[in-house]
């Protein structure tokens, strides 16, 4: 699909787990030889989302009247918004990796003002020392 300005590739996998998706993007609109080249050599270093095994991917065994089904879809709209349900993983794992990242930072940031603290501190004693 194309998101401005470039080309991406979603993949997905559905398995036991869940669906597991993953976001590429190739940058010029790549033909359909330079995809199936890509996903040949590239298929296993792919990085896939956690599971996202809530079951609403799955398809219904039973019959559900069409105002029931647009009840339902209205409701569902309110509470994910509009999205496939790839899409909807794919946010999910950005917001992890952004947690992740603050996390990261923050604790870097910490250890940061704590190696300037000793400094410091031990500018200080060298102070006082003496001659």
């Amino acid at each position: 699909m194309f998101e401005d300005p470039f080309w991406i590739g979603v993949f997905e996998q559905v398995d036991h787990k869940g669906l597991r998706v993953c976001k590429v993007t190739f940058g010029a609109e790549p033909t359909e030889k330079e995809v199936m080249e890509f996903v040949d050599k590239n298929w296993q270093f792919l990085q896939f989302s956690e599971p996202c095994s809530d079951g609403k991917f799955q398809e219904r065994k039973t019959k559900i009247s069409p105002k029931r089904m647009v009840r339902e879809a209205k409701k569902q709209m309110r509470s994910q918004g509009i999205g496939t349900k790839s899409q909807q993983t794919l946010k999910l794992q950005q917001e992890q990796n952004k947690t992740e990242r603050k996390q990261r930072q923050k604790a870097e940031r910490e250890a940061d003002k704590q190696r300037k603290f000793e400094l410091r501190q031990a500018k200080k004693k060298e102070k006082h020392k003496g001659h």
